[in-house]
């Protein structure tokens, strides 16, 4: 982590996946049911998990070799969800430390939220389902505005929901999308290597305004009241 500080900042936005929460182990779940079903080997966790952060496209590109513009793909990415709503929550956890950051902001009176690319069929029933997002100011789902990250659009949705300028808010995420989404917005930006990165992840690359190798290191970027 660099000696960056924010100074100003009123709250803070989230990623879900790999960044908040550890999905990978119920996404892979999901799709490895499927293999299963079709007479296939099933695969190690550890395939999956460098692919959770691109949901649906990298759990059938893992398990089938498929990407979306293949024939079968949007019956198979069907399946997937319909496999993914049965276990959304058997295995999801909070990150280590995710609890006592979340804790941390609101003592210091900054707010906090999410800003997801999942989509609210998913996004809305897993944050109900978990106390941890009691305290969570908004949820901006991947359907809740007509784009997805790495667009502006949801970010500047959640600084609205706020009352808060872009500015006033730092974005934290594990994926490049959520860096090019937090800069376009005008938002200060951290980059979680502690996420869903593949081993070919060049996280420098990504133009983040600080990275961090824990939740809790979120907290040394911040000036707490």
């Amino acid at each position: 982590m660099s000696g960056v500080r924010f100074r100003r900042i009123r709250a803070v936005l989230f990623d879900l996946d790999g960044t908040l929460v550890d999905s990978a182990p119920d996404l892979g779940l999901a799709v490895d049911r499927m293999r299963l079903a079709r007479g296939l080997a099933s695969l190690p966790p550890s395939g999956y998990r460098p692919h959770a952060g691109s949901g649906a496209r990298g759990m059938l590109g893992m398990a089938f070799n498929v990407t979306p513009d293949h024939a079968e793909y949007e019956a198979l990415r069907e399946e997937f969800y319909a496999q993914y709503d049965a276990c959304l929550t058997r295995q999801t956890i909070a990150f280590p430390g995710v609890g006592e950051l979340l804790d941390a902001l609101l003592q210091g009176g900054l707010r906090w939220g999410v800003v997801t690319n999942k989509a609210e069929r998913f996004s809305i029933p897993l944050t109900r389902a978990m106390p941890l997002f009691a305290t969570a100011s908004t949820i901006v789902s991947g359907d809740t505005t007509p784009h997805t990250k790495p667009h502006p659009a949801p970010l500047l949705e959640a600084a609205r929901r706020l009352n808060f300028a872009p500015k006033d808010c730092v974005y934290v995420g594990d994926d490049a999308r959520d860096i090019v989404a937090g800069r376009a917005a005008g938002m200060c930006t951290v980059a979680a290597r502690y996420g869903y990165l593949g081993p070919a992840a060049d996280v420098a690359s990504w133009g983040a305004d600080a990275e961090v190798n824990s939740p809790l290191e979120v907290l040394k970027l911040l000036e707490l009241s």
